[in-house]
């Protein structure tokens, strides 16, 4: 069973607001999750911040269990610190050439 924590998008039309889920990844989108972990609102207010509520501890439960994030998600666990930054395209392009001539 393949679990991930993904978004699953509520409010209404031009005025989006997501909840941060962990389901099954067959499951469709908005179907009941296994547990509900936070919320996101992609809306800046006033002030320019948009509002990401996150219980941590269940966070990284379920990164230790195996779930894992979508791209989103996991931009947002990278904001958290709670999880590392995936390493950059461009770098491990330049690593496979460097690791390609020291073979050759």
């Amino acid at each position: 069973m393949v679990v991930r924590i993904r978004l699953a998008r509520h409010g209404r039309r031009n005025l989006p607001y997501y909840h941060i889920v962990v389901a099954n990844a067959r499951t469709a989108r908005n179907s009941k999750p296994l547990e509900k972990i936070g919320t996101y609102n992609p809306i800046p207010d006033s002030s320019g911040n948009k509002m990401i509520n996150l219980n941590f501890e269940r966070a990284k439960y379920w990164l230790t269990v195996g779930a894992q994030p979508s791209e989103t998600v996991q931009s947002i666990l990278v904001k958290a610190e709670l999880m590392p930054a995936p390493p950059k395209p461009s770098l491990l392009q330049q690593a496979s050439k460097k690791f390609k001539e020291e073979q050759a």
